[in-house]
């Protein structure tokens, strides 16, 4: 017998393996291949499992062909049709076409009555898999759903952006928010307040956690899904994109014995990403490692992770002070919202805990200022704080259609640095199909990084503020983020105007 020790999508009869369901496929699990001849038809089964002869004789009888086994390792055939069930799902423009007019699925959803008793085939249940199952493929973060007057949109958040990908018949869309808040295990009859929920959905066997917010407004409720891929693994500091003195001085802050290192920047720059990958660098083995998050994006082993839960009284205060009671030895707060929490993580540091947390502030300078604005004193601020990083987001050039150009006179001094010599060309973004005609594929990141020094700190335990310590962090060479942008200008990555589209410029008063 043929054993394969790997499958190219080209040996994939895909026609013949649609003929089945992914489920079926999965029992055995088998996987039609393409043949030489019309007279046989190979299908791979699992290296070293039982053979599964039914499924065999359904491929027999429905290919009208003899079959011919070919031993493949599990995991390959698996993979095989995740792929194929992945790329043959239909999109949500092409599902809503396929049926005819809005007035026909309106019908048909006024039919099923209610959606708990409704079937996987009913229309609306197959709109919401079909923008979930597309949006996993369009590698978008967040969907929105988005009523109108007279229309509905719903739009992805693909790298970063919004962008409008179908629009459904108004008449769905009761029916299609009643079927999210269904899968969210919402309160359907509650249409006057907000509501939040989460959801966990598999398709083509990667497992999906859906954070799901409802909203009302003058037009209906609005709802936004957030996605988070829990197939994906947690980055290193070193696959963060990082300069190699910022690598080295996070690696030095991340063995500190204690204070607080601070990530800051709006939401959807990538902050527990970078903490995740922080704690990637800690001895677990030997160290106790703690976390209270909002919610748990990533499952790290080695560490223990509590998620508040605002409805029986655990929030990010109350939280912390359990976890101190457990002896840990470093502590990750997803993010630092009042002065209690603020308070409490400082003495934490105090007490010889390294305390990682993120702000919400747009420059690393601004978060010691916020700290003070909540009311945390001066002095304990500079005694506790060990460093701050500010970072954004920006979307990574499309490699297959990238347009070079030649560097501008402007270019390097809107990113406030230095002409850099060696560098003749940049380039822009145009479009095509596989960046979906944005011209960009992907993200990286951009850093501006803070360590406090003795001037600063004896600056910060003065109560200075922001002006002061701006020209002290410019007297001492603070990296701005569209400084660290221009690295990833230099050598094609992104545009100017990306770097520009994430970042202000610093105004240093006099």
């Amino acid at each position: 017998m043929q054993t394969l020790a790997r499958l190219n999508h080209d040996q994939v009869d895909v026609e013949r393996t649609l003929m089945f369901s992914l489920a079926v496929l999965r029992q055995g699990p088998i996987l039609p291949l393409l043949a030489y001849d019309e007279m046989s038809c190979p299908i791979a089964i699992a290296d070293g499992e039982p053979w599964p002869w039914e499924l065999l004789d359904d491929c027999r009888r429905t290919f009208a062909c003899e079959v011919q086994p070919v031993q493949v390792p599990k995991d390959v055939i698996l993979a095989s049709l995740n792929q194929v069930f992945d790329l043959s799902s239909a999109s949500a423009e092409q599902m809503l076409e396929d049926l005819s007019d809005s007035d026909e699925l309106s019908r048909e959803i006024e039919e099923i009555g209610d959606l708990l008793e409704s079937e996987d085939d009913a229309p609306v249940i197959r709109l919401v898999n079909t923008l979930i199952s597309q949006a996993m493929k369009d590698r978008a973060s967040d969907i929105h759903i988005e009523p109108f007057e007279t229309q509905v949109l719903v739009r992805f958040r693909i790298d970063g952006v919004l962008h409008t990908i179908v629009h459904p018949p108004k008449s769905v869309q009761a029916a299609l928010v009643s079927r999210v808040k269904v899968m969210a295990n919402l309160d359907i009859a509650e249409k006057r307040h907000p509501q939040d929920g989460r959801l966990r959905v598999k398709i083509a066997g990667r497992e999906v956690d859906v954070r799901v917010s409802i909203l009302p407004t003058a037009f209906g409720e609005r709802v936004v899904m957030r996605l988070l891929d829990r197939s994906s693994k947690v980055l290193t500091l070193r696959e963060l994109g990082m300069s190699e003195r910022q690598f080295s001085t996070m690696q030095k802050v991340v063995q500190s014995p204690h204070g607080i290192v601070l990530v800051t920047g709006p939401t959807g720059s990538g902050k527990s990403t970078t903490l995740y990958a922080a704690l990637m660098e800690v001895d677990r083995a030997n160290r106790n490692v703690m976390t209270i998050e909002d919610p748990i994006e990533y499952q790290v082993e080695g560490v223990g992770q509590m998620q508040v839960q605002p409805k029986i009284g655990l929030d990010f205060a109350s939280g912390l002070r359990s976890i101190l009671r457990q002896d840990p030895d470093i502590v990750m707060i997803g993010e630092i919202r009042d002065l209690e929490t603020a308070e409490i993580a400082i003495q934490a540091s105090l007490t010889g805990h390294l305390v990682f947390a993120t702000l919400h502030t747009n420059d690393a300078l601004s978060a010691i200022v916020r700290l003070k604005d909540m009311g945390v004193e001066p002095y304990l601020v500079a005694s506790s704080l060990v460093m701050v990083q500010a970072q954004r987001l920006v979307r990574r050039l499309c490699p297959h259609c990238k347009l070079k150009r030649d560097v501008r006179a402007d270019d390097w001094a809107v990113l406030e640095v230095n002409v850099i010599e060696h560098v003749q060309h940049l380039y822009e973004a145009t479009g095509c199909e596989a960046c979906m005609h944005t011209g960009f594929i992907g993200r990286i990141a951009i850093y501006e990084i803070l360590t406090i020094s003795g001037v600063m700190r004896d600056a910060i335990h003065e109560g200075k503020g922001l002006p002061s310590l701006r020209r002290l962090a410019k007297k001492e060479k603070l990296v701005s983020l569209r400084h660290d942008g221009a690295r990833h200008v230099a050598t094609g990555m992104t545009t100017v105007e990306e770097i520009l589209r994430v970042s202000t410029e610093d105004v240093i008063e006099i």
